[in-house]
């Protein structure tokens, strides 16, 4: 009786290895740090560059604790937050604006623990810091954006209703639609009133000519702001989970502004430029009509656009094919020659387009335009005063012009890109989804790990007078089993930071800790049930062997119901909840589990340990 074959023991000894080892890390703080990052995809950033941040915070007088070059960026640590603070300034002036300097924590764990997966674990943004963004969405570009779409659709629903129009343009916040007939005037208008509902119809005569006049109603504009949020903030929760961040908060603040908060991220300088980052793609045929080298100026429709890398102008149509927003899928790859690609999927309305443009135009050339929208800040005068306002600069393109050798369909792909980093960025932003309108960062605020410091201590001082007191009341109440019940709680504790450290985005917060100080009372209780059922057997006179036995069988089932119904309140509150209340389902969820492995397997396997094959008279309970 009370004895436990060699693979229990083998199996107790296996997960208290796991816990010590995997607990580890957390015993080597990151490291306060600058990370130095190029801001074009797939840049890097040289040791000169390193070298100019070095030396400016020398003269600075800031001590550097170690610097160093990985993966395509540089990283400068320091020994506390105030030195790292006081450093980005220094750091930023020395380096050119094509690099970004992020606040950052790097991590300080050991090779041989990395080379096994063990890592700290990820703390929230109360405990860690972490990075958050305020970004507005430019609604007038937006606006902009849904014009110049609905105008490519009306030129294609012109044409596939055979309304020959004289002019169709944007001018301002207007469509312009000449006709030089009353009759394509009234088709053109039975067509519009038809098909685009959400606008007003003027119109007017000039020069022989009649002017249908398009502007889009109040209420059109409202739903186009609002879509520009949705999908932005759609766009942005798929950036953010392509990032890997853990428990990141994208929420909207007000009519126009996003929030954004990325918890303990790793690389706060790619998370901005991914994040910020408005691109998109145009499918656009090349102007087979014209000779660019024999034209001064580009014809009506038509427009020349630079090649990227050799800046050689190319005379490409107006008329848009398909854009990235038809982009269902996109994937990285190499072609034939070894040179990065994008794999392209269209949805089926971009691939009704691309077959019926490509089919007709077999042979000839057609353009890949990449557009880039970033905000630029200027001086301005306002009412005599100069002020600061955020223009968006456009910058389009050329990066592919291939010959059309068939009717393309739904899948395709797309080369010429600069570097496998690229592709990837391409890839991922497109499936990530475009903006519908791009954005410019109001509030960047680093969250220093300062405040964080402030609560993990208050949290691991909670902890700790709650731990001690409950081992004195163990130890002074249950005498030697008390003492192997403290041995539990302390295996209990180290697997449950050593789940939360390998778990895939599991995370840390406040919550989070007060759910470990629950758990710590759990395995406790557990613990006391099978104690005092121990007592109870002792005192109707059970030998203390039978005693034991049936303490542990008897209360089982009493452990086993109140933990299982603590864990489904816990399930629940993970997949209902958000934020802080799903990190304290996890600790908690977590915590339930380990305790009850400790407060079952692990007290029994040390009490069998002890006690078993021994001849008892009395127990020390």
């Amino acid at each position: 009786m009370n004895k436990y074959p060699l693979w229990k023991y083998l199996l107790v000894l296996v997960v208290a290895l796991f816990g010590i080892i995997y607990a580890l890390p957390n015993l080597y703080p990151d490291d306060p740090a600058l990370q130095i990052t190029a801001k074009k995809a797939g840049g890097e950033t040289e040791q000169d560059v390193l070298d100019r941040a070095i030396t400016s915070l020398k003269k600075a007088g800031v001590t550097v604790k170690r610097s160093e070059l990985m993966q395509g960026s540089a990283l400068i640590r320091f020994d506390n937050v105030d030195d790292q603070i006081s450093a980005k300034e220094v750091v930023q002036k020395a380096v050119s604006e094509d690099y970004v300097v992020a606040m950052n924590l790097a991590p300080n764990t050991p090779a041989w623990l990395s080379s096994i997966g063990a890592g700290p674990i990820k703390l929230g943004l109360d405990l860690r810091g972490g990075v958050h963004f305020l970004m507005e969405v430019d609604m007038a570009k937006a606006t902009e954006n849904k014009l110049k779409n609905d105008l490519n659709n009306i030129r294609d629903g012109l044409r596939e209703a055979k309304v020959r129009y004289k002019q169709a343009t944007l001018e301002g916040s207007q469509i312009r639609l000449s006709f030089t007939t009353e009759e394509r005037v009234s088709q053109a208008r039975s067509l519009l009133q038809k098909e685009f509902r959400d606008y007003l119809i003027q119109e007017e005569q000039a020069d022989n000519l009649t002017t249908l006049l398009l502007a889009l109603s109040e209420q059109a504009t409202k739903e186009i702001k609002d879509y520009a949020i949705s999908q932005n903030l759609t766009s942005l929760r798929n950036r953010v989970n392509e990032l890997g961040v853990a428990e990141p908060v994208v929420q909207r603040q007000g009519a126009e502004r996003i929030v954004i908060q990325l918890p303990g991220i790793q690389d706060t300088a790619e998370a901005k430029r991914i994040i910020g980052r408005a691109a998109n793609l145009e499918f656009r045929m090349v102007d087979w009509e014209n000779d660019p080298m024999s034209v001064r100026r580009a014809p009506i429709g038509s427009e020349f656009l630079a090649m990227r890398g050799t800046g050689q102008q190319v005379l490409l149509k107006k008329d848009v094919i398909v854009t990235g927003d038809r982009v269902v899928g996109a994937s990285t790859g190499y072609d034939e020659n070894g040179r990065a690609q994008v794999n392209i999927e269209l949805d089926s309305v971009g691939g009704r387009r691309m077959f019926k443009t490509t089919n007709r135009h077999v042979k000839d050339s057609m353009a890949v335009v990449f557009i880039e929208l970033e905000p630029e800040k200027r001086k301005v005068m306002i009412d005599g005063e100069e002020v600061e306002k955020v223009f968006t600069k456009e910058t389009r393109e050329v990066i592919n012009v291939a010959t059309i050798q068939s009717a393309l369909g739904n899948s395709f792909r797309i080369t010429g890109l600069d570097s496998p980093a690229e592709a990837k960025e391409l890839a991922l932003l497109l499936r990530a989804g475009a903006l519908a309108a791009p954005m410019y960062f109001v509030e960047e605020r680093t969250v220093g790990p300062s405040l964080g410091q402030q609560n993990i201590e208050a949290g691991l001082m909670s902890l700790v007078v709650g731990f001690t007191l409950v081992l004195l009341f163990m130890i002074g109440y249950y005498k030697v089993f008390g003492m192997i019940a403290n041995v539990a709680l302390v295996l209990n504790l180290l697997l449950l930071v050593a789940f939360m450290s390998v778990i895939p985005g599991a995370t840390l917060s406040l919550p989070g800790m007060a759910g470990i100080v629950l758990t710590v009372g759990m395995a406790v209780d557990a613990n006391v049930l099978i104690f005092a059922r121990i007592r109870e057997e002792m005192a109707n006179g059970v030998t203390p062997h039978a005693a034991i036995n049936a303490g542990y069988d008897r209360a089982f089932l009493t452990i086993l119901d109140a933990n299982i119904t603590t864990l489904l309140v816990g399930l629940v509150l993970f997949a209902f909840g958000s934020g802080p209340v799903k990190g304290f389902a996890v600790t908690l969820s977590i915590g339930i589990l380990t305790s009850m492995f400790t407060a079952i397997v692990g007290t029994r396997s040390i009490v069998n340990l002890i006690y078993g094959g021994r001849a008892l008279q009395k127990l020390s309970i």
